[in-house]
């Protein structure tokens, strides 16, 4: 008796496995954002303001979205649900329209906004293979 699968549809190709990879990256990378945000809130940062009750308005909503958000986007990421990335976007929109958009309050962080373009720019450019090899696989079975 069949199960209809075969072995053939279970093979992972390198790009797949690439791909695996680079979101459990990404994933290590968000807990640590989302850990710099918490030690941040908690206060155990040196730094001014740097603390829950001495933030500004403007600053404790993005912080505390953040400090939720990243480690959520984190586990997804890692568990490589189809969930992890859209997370994952949100949260680095939400420091790109920050750091660029309003750099008088929250300060200038090129740095930041240019790796999370990169990350998208990988992530997209991962996305894009892993469809052009699906649609290759498909027109050859």
């Amino acid at each position: 008796m069949s199960d209809g699968l075969t072995g053939e549809h279970l093979k992972v190709s390198a790009v797949e496995l690439a791909y695996h990879w680079f979101n459990r990256a990404i994933a290590l990378y968000c807990l640590l954002l989302g850990l710099a945000y918490w030690v941040r809130l908690i206060g155990l940062y040196e730094g001014p303001l740097w603390r829950f009750d001495l933030m500004p308005a403007y600053w404790q909503v993005p912080a505390v979205a953040l400090a939720v958000l990243f480690p959520f986007a984190a586990s997804g990421l890692w568990m490589l649900a189809s969930w992890g990335p859209v997370i994952w976007f949100t949260c680095a929109l939400v420091e790109t329209v920050m750091y660029a958009g309003f750099p008088e309050l929250y300060g200038a962080r090129p740095a930041v906004v240019a790796a999370h373009g990169l990350v998208l720019a990988v992530f997209l450019g991962f996305r894009a293979v892993l469809a052009f090899d699906r649609r290759r696989r498909d027109d050859a079975g």
